[in-house]
């Protein structure tokens, strides 16, 4: 989460961690969760593969939060960059509002992808119910990033009212809760998790589940499983770990239940801030209250591939040549992950 990214292409300088081993880890359990239900979410770098995830298996989520993150194929949107840290530069730290990311030429890349059958119809993307967050205090991120997703999604046809974008005057870069223990509002400091008296989880999900309309539980009383993650992932250079975090509530056990995908930003994983983003950020009180299925995939730093900050992959470093695709390896190990929940026991 350093400003321009800079360190992301560049030899890393610190080691990185091999990721929690899977040695107490359960298979990911079949849950017959509800397939037609399906949404994610993320910040900064996990906003981006959200974008990307959203509109490359379009056919598979109905709904999206984008915190602090900009639109799909962000690093391509700017054509006349001729080098992928330019690229990144303008998707989260744009030195003028010429070079922003391009919603037109992101959304044309969408359109290039599906002709050529590398991603889902755009066409999907009108049933999208999506939230998009951008905080006016964020200098990691600028909110011309996320403006440029508002933009992207208003030329995929998606109507006013299933697409939400709050401009916060005070927030900075992070995940929003109402939790006195966490930074203040304009804090862009680790674990990226600050106080601005709102649960922005339980306030981008009823978003897009208009109908879930139980309050939030007060203390979850599910289950918070460690599942073999290894068992999804393909290639070694994903920087994704051997296990990662599904929340299960009771009554979820029986089938039927939504999935979301919560994606940690850049630095959240659990290598570095333990299970603070799994428990700490208000996903699974909205979810045991309205029967979600919460599944929180894990990545880690790395020197090879280069992520020394445990970032989602948005600019190609686990594989350029299928980046925003649904061959892209990070993505198609979380959709097979949300096909596991789907399958029968």
């Amino acid at each position: 989460m350093r400003p321009l990214l800079i360190s992301l292409f560049a030899c890393a300088l610190l080691h990185g961690t091999a990721g929690a081993a899977a040695l107490d880890a359960e298979p990911l359990p079949a849950l017959r969760a509800d397939l037609s239900r399906v949404s994610v979410s993320g910040l900064d770098a996990g906003g981006f593969l959200a974008a990307d995830l959203a509109t490359a298996y379009s056919a598979t989520f109905m709904g999206a939060g984008i915190l602090e993150a900009g639109p799909y194929h962000c690093v391509g949107s700017r054509p006349a960059n001729v080098s992928p840290l330019a690229a990144a530069q303008d998707c989260m730290a744009p030195l003028s509002a010429a070079l922003a990311p391009d919603p037109a030429a992101a959304y044309a890349s969408a359109v290039r992808d599906a002709a050529a059958g590398r991603i889902d119809p755009v066409r999907n993307l009108e049933r999208q119910r999506v939230y998009l967050f951008a905080g006016q205090n964020d200098r990691i991120v600028k909110p011309a990033a996320v403006a440029a997703a508002d933009g992207y999604y208003r030329r995929a046809g998606v109507a006013p009212e299933q697409l939400r974008f709050v401009q916060h005057p005070e927030a900075g870069h992070a995940i929003v809760t109402n939790s006195a223990d966490d930074f203040p509002c304009n804090a862009a400091a680790l674990p990226y998790i600050n106080q601005c008296g709102f649960m922005q989880s339980h306030e981008m999900l009823r978003h897009i589940y208009p109908d879930m309309t139980n309050a939030p539980a007060a203390r979850p009383t599910g289950r918070l499983l460690r599942f073999d993650q290894a068992a999804f992932v393909a290639g070694a250079r994903t920087a994704m770990d051997a296990s990662a975090w599904v929340y299960v509530p009771a009554r979820c056990a029986q089938g039927g239940c939504a999935v979301h995908v919560a994606l940690h930003g850049c630095r959240q994983g659990q290598s570095a801030i333990g299970q603070r983003f799994v428990q700490g950020t208000g996903y699974n009180e909205f979810a045991d209250a309205n029967g979600i299925v919460v599944l929180y995939p894990q990545v880690h730093a790395s020197d090879v591939p280069a992520n020394p900050r445990g970032c989602w992959d948005f600019w190609g470093y686990a594989d350029a040549a299928t980046l925003h695709t649904r061959d892209a390896p990070q993505a198609r190990a979380i959709v097979a992950m949300v096909r596991r929940l789907g399958a029968a026991q």
